[in-house]
Formats: C-alpha cells, sequence, structure tokens
C-alpha cells in the first residue's frame, strides 16, 4: 500500500491559508509583505505631501484679496495656454519640415521618422519620467524633452558616454571614479543637445534594466535604433511635443 511518509511527503499536509503559506515559504512570505509595506508608506507619503501642497495652496489664496485671486487664476490660465500654444507650433513644425527629422509624442510614447512629409518608420518609445535627483549637494531636476533638439553625437557600441552621477544614486549603485564609460547607452545612442538621450536597453552596465527607464531620455528597441542609426546625422532635429 502507498504511504505518504514512504513519498517523501508528510503525512499531514498543512491546512491553508496565510499561515500554512509562511511556514512553507517563510522567506517569500517576507519578501511580499516588505514591498507591501513600503507601497502602503510610499502611498501614505504622497497623500500626505497632497494634503500639505493643497493646505499650503489654500492659505495663500486665503490671504490674497479677491483681485490678486484674479490675476494669480489669470497668470496660471495663461502660462498654461502658452505650453499648449508652444506644443502645436512644435507640432506644426514638424510636420512641415522635408528635411529627415524625428518626431517624438511624448504623451503617447511614439517617435515618427519622416522626411517631405512621407512617413519612413514608426516606433514605440518609453520616455523617462520627470524627477528630482539629489547630486552631491544640490538637487538636479531632470525633466522630459520639449520643443525641438538636435543630433550632436551618434553611439556606437564601443563609444563612451559619461554618465551622469545621479544615475547611480537612484540605482543605488556605487559609481566609479571615470563615468565614461564604453556601450552605456547600449550598442547605438544618440546624444542630443541638451544632454537628452535617446538610446536602447544595452547589455551591461547601470541602464541594463527593461524596468528602468532613464528619466528624461527616450528608450526605443534595439532593432528599431539599429535601423536608423545608419541615416542619423549630427545637426537632424528631433521634434519633442505632448
Amino acid at each position: 500500500m502507498y504511504h505518504r511518509a514512504q513519498a517523501g511527503m508528510s503525512p499531514h499536509p498543512p491546512n491553508g491559508g496565510w499561515s500554512a503559506l509562511r511556514r512553507t515559504y517563510p522567506r517569500t512570505v517576507a519578501v511580499l509583505a516588505t514591498l507591501i509595506a513600503a507601497f502602503v508608506v510610499g502611498d501614505v507619503l504622497l497623500a500626505a505631501r497632497y494634503l500639505r501642497d493643497r493646505a499650503e495652496t489654500e492659505r495663500l489664496r486665503d490671504g490674497m484679496t479677491d483681485a490678486e485671486r484674479q490675476r494669480a487664476d489669470m497668470v496660471a490660465d495663461a502660462e498654461e495656454n502658452k505650453a499648449n500654444v508652444m506644443q502645436e507650433l512644435v507640432r506644426r513644425r514638424a510636420a512641415a519640415d522635408r528635411a529627415l527629422h524625428l518626431s517624438v509624442s511624448v504623451d503617447s510614447g511614439t517617435m515618427l521618422l519622416e522626411r517631405d512629409g512621407a512617413l519612413l518608420r514608426e516606433m514605440r518609445v518609453q520616455v523617462g519620467e520627470e524627477r528630482a535627483m539629489a547630486q552631491g549637494g544640490d538637487t538636479v531636476r531632470v525633466l522630459k524633452p520639449r520643443g525641438p533638439l538636435s543630433v550632436e553625437r551618434v553611439l556606437g557600441p564601443r563609444d563612451a558616454w559619461e554618465v551622469p552621477a545621479w544615475v547611480f544614486s537612484d540605482r543605488g549603485a556605487p559609481g566609479p571614479e571615470d563615468r565614461m564609460l564604453p556601450g552605456a547607452l547600449g550598442r547605438n545612442a544618440l546624444v542630443l543637445s541638451g544632454g537628452t538621450v535617446i538610446y536602447a536597453l544595452p547589455d551591461s552596465g547601470v541602464l541594463a534594466d527593461s524596468g528602468y527607464v532613464l528619466p528624461g531620455a527616450v528608450r526605443v528597441s534595439r532593432s528599431d535604433l539599429r535601423a536608423i542609426a545608419p541615416i542619423i546625422t549630427p545637426v537632424l532635429t528631433v521634434y519633442f511635443y505632448e
């Protein structure tokens, strides 16, 4: 007769439930509990910051006269309208450009290679989020690219790129003394004016993580970047708009 003990199994398997899971997989449960706690703490901090900012805004508005509040609202509306107008102008300028160029829609995550009004290639991209980074004793604000930029360098697999110090801090990795690292941006990459980069997932290094997109940068698939890199030259225009 077949017995559980002969098969190396417990004759009395644990009942289902959280307690049984904790006894069977203690490390997994500990990791899950840590992650859940981290998410809860993060949500609480975000909520507290939102409430604090809202309270500060209301306090400032309460101290204003009606005329001051009206002027503040008009300025805010004017700034928003100005930003919208600028985005539309960039979009129209890209559409009218007859030379070879790239157009990146930041909100929809698409990049187009166009010339003479013809679409040569459409690519899906990921745009790194905006972040405030600590660098030394300063805070570096990394923004999403906007407006027209130009290509300054086209990098190959052996070309070096100076990885910003804040990248290592953001990744929780020690930064080397020499941050000019060959292949840091993958096998192909474009360095634009202002320091914005368009890159693909590297094989190794601090950016070799499919779940991490360099803040303020654009990541495209290896196949797409490899296909367009040979025809991209310095001074080519890249339009960014929402």
